[in-house]
């Protein structure tokens, strides 16, 4: 039985938290990556950030609904909510914009595991991490399908 150590890529680009959003968005494309793990100066995993993060920080915020009763507000909505979504909506780095819940794999899951995990959490990548959390690969679907069906050169 196969485990992620067996195909997973080991090279793993990362990026730091300080990374701009900017430079972080010209990297996915120009590697045709649809997420990227963040590490520290150690390669300890932070978080991971995404196409869609990037794009959902230049989406459109509503404002919570409020009601203005008495020369005070009342907020309809959780103004938590839309604070967090201005922060990354004004966010210039990747530290401000990553996920920090991240799921991960160990180098001796099976491939099954994964595969399930994947599908499950409809995730397309998990870094690889090792027993300190640094990041020593990323398994994607691709990697998965590539040993599936053993095509070598894709």
């Amino acid at each position: 039985m196969a485990s992620v150590k067996d195909v997973m890529t080991k090279e793993a680009v990362t990026i730091k938290p300080d990374t701009s959003v900017e430079d972080t968005a010209k990297l996915l494309l120009q590697h045709h990556f649809s997420g990227v793990p963040v590490v520290d100066d150690e390669g300890v995993l932070q978080g991971v950030v995404s196409e869609g993060d990037i794009i959902k920080r230049a989406s459109h915020i509503q404002s919570p609904a409020v009601l203005e009763f008495l020369g005070g507000l009342i907020y309809l909505d959780s103004p938590k909510k839309y604070m967090e979504e201005l922060k990354q909506a004004m966010s210039l780095t990747i530290g401000d914009l990553m996920k920090t819940e991240v799921i991960t794999a160990h180098p001796d899951d099976s491939i099954e595991q994964i595969a399930t995990k994947m599908l499950s959490k409809n995730i397309k990548r998990f870094p690889v991490v090792d027993e300190e959390g640094k990041v020593i690969g990323i398994i994607s679907r691709r990697d998965i399908m590539k040993h599936l069906y053993q095509a070598e050169d894709l």
